[in-house]
């Protein structure tokens, strides 16, 4: 007999307005962490990419290890990404001279590629079913590649003329019309969801780069390792007073 459809726990947080905000200052941190430890300790992008992938793929294990969802480790895991994003981005669009048209084609290919790889395997890319290894392997994936083509992204539109304000308005107005569409319209909310996760990073990245670049370059010259240190007890504050918890997901095993 075929057991009834019941509610299994994720291992993602529920998507809430708090989870946006969250969401927005991770990638924000991430800019500016990323910016610490390449500029400002003038380590490099390749040796800041090397010691964030390496901080990423410690936390994506444990993420996965975990046996239920945990608020600090799951965001921790975040700007983790985040800060990968930053470094790698910048390392394959100035280092490797691939430049941001370049990079942000072969990220853009790359997620796709990653979206339509899960899809494929599981039949579904939406967030809710993020409960297994294999699942969670793919969610990483997809998130540690969309920061980094919204880091590049968000590099193209400040550098294209726009400006860190412009960038950030203009992503900022993406996000606007996305929720519009959320709210009124029956596009599919799985669409929806990863449209906003990767706007999310290029409006973080424009954010971040408005804070601590130099004033000649349009930013507002803040310490980075300041910003970020703001930033980081700003996300915990809110973890906390938000309390977050597990999303559901309808478990569509059948039981004999």
């Amino acid at each position: 007999m075929a057991e009834a459809a019941r509610n299994t726990l994720s291992k993602v947080p529920e998507v809430t307005l708090g989870f946006w905000i969250i969401k927005i200052l991770a990638t924000t941190l991430g800019e500016t962490g990323g910016d610490t430890v390449s500029m400002t300790l003038d380590l490099g992008y390749l040796i800041g990419t090397a010691i964030f992938l390496s901080i990423l793929l410690v936390l994506v294990v444990a993420q996965i290890a975990a046996k239920e969802f945990r608020p600090f480790l799951y965001w921790s895991t975040i700007v983790a990404s985040t800060t990968v994003g930053t470094t790698l981005a910048d390392f394959a669009d100035r280092s490797l001279d691939i430049g941001y048209l370049g990079g942000s084609s072969i990220l853009f290919v790359s997620l796709m590629a990653v979206l339509a790889i899960w899809y494929w395997s599981q039949g579904s890319v939406s967030v809710e079913t993020v409960s297994t290894p294999r699942v969670e392997a793919f969610y990483w994936t997809t998130i540690t590649v969309s920061q980094t083509l919204g880091t590049a992204l968000g590099d193209w539109v400040a550098d294209a003329g726009l400006g860190y304000e412009g960038g950030a308005l203009l992503f900022g107005a993406g996000l606007a019309v996305i929720a519009a569409a959320y709210f009124w319209t029956d596009i599919s909310r799985v669409a929806l969801f990863w449209g906003a996760f990767i706007l999310t990073r290029p409006l973080g990245a424009t954010v971040g780069d408005f804070l601590d670049k130099p004033l000649d370059q349009g930013g507002l010259a803040l310490s980075r390792p300041i910003a970020s240190a703001v930033l980081g007890a700003l996300i915990i504050v809110l973890i906390v007073i938000l309390r977050q918890k597990a999303g559901n997901h309808p478990r569509t095993q059948e039981a004999g």
